[in-house]
């Protein structure tokens, strides 16, 4: 892992800092001037992996073929519309979702009220009808005007309740309507698109978390190695799916603990339960991987074999996250130093 990526960045963080390497690898692979709108074709290519952009141009590079000047001009264009696109499309998503909950909150506020107002029209009502039931003994005692006058106020008084039944109902239903949409605007906040994993601030809000009930987890920083490697011989769709297989054998082997995508081809693993359990999960991940074989999807060409290297290690009470993760990403560069496919822990041992 390139130590470019642990520089501190105001802007992004490790994420922004390997989406900054990863344009110029693109540029530079390609031959490419660093030109505005040719940074803006490769950030259009590298944001939007499964594309009808990055599809293209994995088509005209395939076979390790150059991008030619007509392709640039041709691609540019399309790069500055999907980039148009994006920014009108995304904010308007983000705008909806809010004034979808607003307009939502705003609706449960009325129902409320209205039912605030019914609820006080509805009691001084069964005050008036007491008393009018009362008037209507006294003065007809048990002759049929009096029955009669017991059932008119009885079935406006189910009216009533069976009205505001109803209001109750709607009150519900929005309440719901409303808690679904911040779910979802939480989930995205809180995903990776690329993986479907908890991303980076899913997992620093998980570690608070167990912080705040008093528990010790440990931290696990796994890094694929040799993905630039992979990257620049098969491209970065290609690069995507490695990255995919690799969140579901780390999730797939940590099935009770947090996986999250921490940023470019690194990944954190949140663990519950002590420092040997961690490292007995990640190495049942790391040989997994190792033991498969991938190809390319389309061309059927053997990528080879992909592995990660992985830092572990166990917090201490009320240590802040940035403690623990510091330390586990330096066993990280340890084991990437003794050879990489391996792990290291606080025990300073390798796997």
């Amino acid at each position: 892992m390139p130590p470019l990526e642990h520089l501190p960045d105001a802007v992004g963080g490790i994420a922004t800092r390997a989406l900054y390497k990863r344009i110029g690898d693109f540029l530079f692979a390609q031959a490419m001037a660093p030109t505005p709108a040719n940074y803006a074709l490769a950030y259009a290519v590298l944001t939007d992996p499964a594309g009808d952009l990055a599809k293209s141009i994995a088509a005209r590079t395939d076979g390790g073929v150059r991008l030619s000047q007509r392709d640039l001009d041709e691609l540019g264009l399309r790069a500055e519309r999907a980039a148009a696109a994006g920014q009108d499309a995304e904010p308007d998503k983000v705008e909806l979702l809010a004034a979808r909950a607003q307009s939502q909150m705003d609706g449960f506020t009325d129902v409320v009220v209205r039912m605030h107002s019914h609820t006080r029209d509805f009691g001084r009502e069964l005050i008036a009808s007491a008393d009018a039931i009362e008037r209507s003994r006294v003065e007809q005692g048990s002759s049929r005007l009096f029955v009669d006058d017991v059932a008119r106020i009885t079935s406006a008084m189910i009216g009533r309740v069976r009205e505001a039944e109803h209001q109750l109902e709607d009150a519900r239903h929005e309440a719901e309507e409303l808690r679904q949409a911040l779910e979802e605007a939480r989930g995205d906040a809180l995903s990776d698109p690329l993986t479907g994993l908890p991303n980076r601030r899913a997992f620093e809000q998980a570690f608070a978390e167990r912080l705040a009930a008093g528990r010790n987890p440990c931290v696990a920083v796994c890094d694929v190695d040799h993905f630039k490697a992979v990257n620049d011989r098969f491209g970065h769709a290609v690069g995507d799916r490695v990255l995919r297989a690799v969140a579901a054998t780390l999730a797939d082997a940590c099935p009770d603990h947090l996986v999250a995508r921490h940023g470019g081809e690194e990944f954190a693993v949140l663990f519950d339960g002590d420092l040997a359990q961690a490292i007995a999960a990640i190495d049942v991940a790391r040989a997994t991987m190792a033991r498969r074989r991938l190809r390319v999807r389309e061309s059927d060409e053997l990528i080879g074999t992909v592995t990660f290297s992985t830092g572990i290690s166990a917090s201490n009470h009320a240590e802040r996250l940035e403690q623990v993760f510091e330390r586990a990403d330096a066993l990280l560069y340890a084991a990437k130093a003794a050879g990489r496919d391996r792990i290291f822990s606080d025990a300073e041992t390798a796997i």
